[in-house]
């Protein structure tokens, strides 16, 4: 479930994506046609691709847009 939503625009306030906080905590990133496109895993520190393939260490997720 997701417990909060902000929305990710560009300097031209065009919409890029969307970070979602699900109610374990982790973080899921979706495109503007609200495709996923990873998350970031807390417990472990790491950022996953749509797959579930480990992409790094930290919270890298906007650099998957």
């Amino acid at each position: 479930t997701v417990m909060s939503r902000q929305t990710l625009k560009d300097r031209n306030n065009h919409v890029l994506g969307y970070s979602d906080v699900e109610s374990s905590g982790r973080q899921c990133l979706r495109n503007s046609n609200f495709h996923v496109i990873g998350y970031y895993d807390p417990g472990r520190n790491q950022t996953l691709d749509a797959t579930f393939h480990v992409v790094g260490n930290g919270n890298i997720l906007t650099t998957l847009l």
